[in-house]
């Protein structure tokens, strides 16, 4: 008999289904066909008591719904809930009418299986127990113990469930177990230790207003009392704690996690060996799980000679704690912050020593050459140098030169454009000031010549510094000493100077436009930073470097130079010198559509572009590096016109007419990158 009501519902057909075989099997066993021995005679007795018991509550309504115990009447073949108390209501947080519309089934669907099996009991035997279901809730489902009895009279089959949550009656149980032992606590401490409950009688006005913690135990570590501090650093009642362990309820683990035992726990210690235990930092942990950092000490209790249990008294120290972990990690940030700063230095000069490096600087031009010595001679000393040559000729990198070779590289090169710091700031940059010394000085600040003490400072276009500024300027540089802007005190520094300038100072100096004992103070050893029109011949090397840098800037890989296009560049006259050809080259890589690279007249910044003669003039006498110079283009030609082929038939060697091997050989000589073509 399968009756279903005409509403949706949600119900699992197929479990409800079987359900409903399973109750028409057992109704038909224990109803129509009743078996006539003595057993079944049990059995029908068992079920008129479990009728009787269901009847007697259906009718008496006032006792069925004010009842204590969460209450329902279902009809387990019409999956339909008959009744509900209130006590139901409020377990499941619904009102009577919504509770009554659903299927039985529906407050049972989290456990459907088991529901069915324990209904199946029920109808079997007459009443059956289980602790196993769960009821839906509002809040989901409810771990539940439930009661069942069933009866059936001419009005069809019911089925009375009295319900109970499984949390409630562990609380109930817990509260009960909790109250027997502070009461046998009590009494056991009463009769193994007078002295400590006359203690704890005489001063528990001390106890109630004592700010630590304090608690007793007896010789089994069992609480015998709890004053309010410690109840609440610890978040339990007395009631809660009295006859528990003290140890394994609030002291049972270190603060890594790990199992802390009992026969290493200080506090235990006290009342067997009856010395006082201090521990300055230790974990108890509170109800909910969570650590709490004390500092206590057990004292034992001795009563006519025998050790009976200890007093703890424990301070929570969390703050303090936290405190000094707050302090640590800030002391670790500055650590970090310092190796940080160390590590960026050093990165910062690793690049400066990569990009500047002299060794970096490209060429195999005998001006080149000469520069390089001069730097090597100049660089281990203390020396001023002074740096002359055009815009664009690398005199900043001249100067880093000098000082990653000299002795003071581990400190820092201060470059100083002189040509841009504003004349009434000139005293506060290069010498600095103090807090208050003029308005908007809101703090104190070095110049920059402390912050190159003990290395190198670079004075680049030293000729733009204002004539009556530069007396001020050579007393420091002559005496190595200055005071700050408002200070009163003198402070030495070790600084190495190199200045550097795009104009003749010797020519400044006739003008009365800079002084002469300045320039003679800085021209202790000259240098000239060659124009790039006098080293044509490290065009060609210069070029190479500055595409592969630009190439990889614009991320274009494979860009090819044609050896005609690289003749323009050396017919240029490069008035911008070196930063010219980069910007230039750059630019180009930029602009480039296809694989290889063009220049025109109005990229290179000229109208016209005088381009070497073809026709060799028979009777001039070319130098060996102009014989190199023209073997190297010779062959650039060969591998342009051949696309890199160097061996085999149409290949450069056999243009040249060369030995592959030999051709192979001035390829390596000559630093000449086959990908190019």
């Amino acid at each position: 008999m399968l009756i279903t009501r005409s509403r949706n519902t949600g119900l699992n057909i197929e479990w409800f289904f079987i359900w409903t075989v399973f109750i028409e099997e057992y109704k038909g066993m224990s109803l129509i066909n009743k078996p006539n021995n003595e057993s079944s005679t049990i059995i029908n007795a068992d079920l008129d008591a479990s009728k009787n018991a269901l009847n007697l509550s259906l009718y008496n309504p006032a006792h069925f719904q004010y009842s204590a115990t969460a209450q329902l009447v279902v009809d387990p073949i019409a999956d339909a809930v008959i009744a509900v108390n209130q006590e139901l209501c409020r377990l499941l947080d619904m009102d009577s009418e919504h509770i009554q519309y659903m299927r039985v089934s529906q407050l049972f669907i989290g456990c459907f299986p088991t529901f069915i099996v324990f209904t199946e009991e029920i109808i079997s035997r007459g009443r059956a127990w289980s602790d196993q279901l769960l009821i839906e809730t509002q809040n989901g489902g409810e771990r539940v113990e439930v009661n069942g009895l069933y009866a059936a009279n001419n009005a069809g089959m019911k089925v009375y469930f009295s319900v109970q949550r499984i949390i409630e009656i562990d609380q109930h149980r817990e509260h009960a177990d909790a109250h027997r032992h502070y009461l046998s606590g009590i009494g056991h401490w009463n009769q193994v230790s007078r002295t400590f409950q006359e203690f704890e009688r005489e001063n528990r006005l001390l106890l109630d207003a004592a700010g630590e913690g304090i608690y007793g135990v007896d010789a089994d570590g069992i609480t015998t009392f709890v004053n309010p501090a410690a109840q609440q650093i610890l978040g339990y009642t007395a009631l809660e704690l009295a006859g528990r362990n003290m140890h394994s309820t609030v002291h049972y683990s270190h603060s890594d996690g790990s199992h802390f035992s009992i026969k290493d726990c200080p506090i235990f210690a006290a009342f067997k060996d009856g010395v006082v235990h201090t521990v300055e930092e230790d974990i108890f942990w509170n109800k909910v799980g969570e650590p709490i950092d004390v500092q206590y000490t057990s004292t034992p209790i001795n009563d006519n000679g025998f050790i009976v249990g200890a007093v703890v008294i424990f301070r929570d120290i969390s703050q303090k704690k936290a405190s000094e972990r707050k302090l640590i990690e800030a002391l670790k940030e500055v650590e970090h912050l310092k190796n940080r700063l160390e590590m960026e230095k050093a990165y910062l000069q690793e690049e400066i020593s990569s990009e500047f490096n002299y060794h970096q600087m490209i060429g195999n031009s005998q001006a080149l050459k000469n520069a390089l010595q001069q730097i090597n001679l100049v660089a281990p000393t203390d020396a001023t140098v002074l740096i002359h040559g055009e815009s664009g000729t690398g005199k900043e990198l001249i100067a880093r030169a000098i000082h990653e070779n000299s002795h003071r590289s581990d400190r820092p090169l201060i470059r100083v454009n002189c040509a841009a710091i504003p004349v009434d700031l000139f005293e506060s940059e290069f010498f600095g000031h103090i807090k208050g010394a003029f308005t908007g000085a809101i703090s104190e600040r070095p110049g920059r010549f402390e912050l190159a003490d003990g290395g190198t400072l670079f004075l680049d276009e030293v000729g733009e510094i204002p004539l009556y500024l530069q007396s001020k300027l050579l007393r420091v540089l002559q005496e190595q000493e200055l005071e700050r802007i408002g200070d009163n005190k003198t402070r030495k520094v070790d600084v190495r100077i190199i200045a550097a300038t795009n104009r003749d100072l010797s020519v400044l100096v006739e003008r009365q436009e800079f002084r002469e004992d300045l320039y003679f103070r800085l021209n202790v050893f000259p240098l000239k930073s060659i124009a790039l029109r006098e080293r044509r011949e490290d065009i060609s090397l210069l070029t190479q470097h500055f595409l592969k840098k630009a190439c990889s800037r614009a991320n274009k890989v494979g860009l090819k130079l044609p050896i005609t296009e690289l003749e323009k560049l050396e017919a240029y006259h490069w008035p911008g010198n070196i930063r010219e050809l980069e910007n230039v080259i750059e630019r180009q890589v930029i602009l480039a559509t296809s694989d290889t690279i063009r220049f025109d007249t109005s990229l290179l910044g000229a109208k016209e572009i005088s381009m070497p003669s073809a026709h060799i003039n028979q009777h001039a006498i070319m130098t060996e590096t102009e014989l190199k110079n023209q073997d190297r283009r010779n062959i650039l030609l060969a591998l342009e016109r051949t696309q890199g082929k160097v061996f085999g038939k149409d290949g450069a060697a056999e243009l040249l007419e060369l030995k592959p091997t030999t051709l192979a050989s001035r390829i390596k000589k000559y630093n000449i990158d086959l990908r190019d073509f």
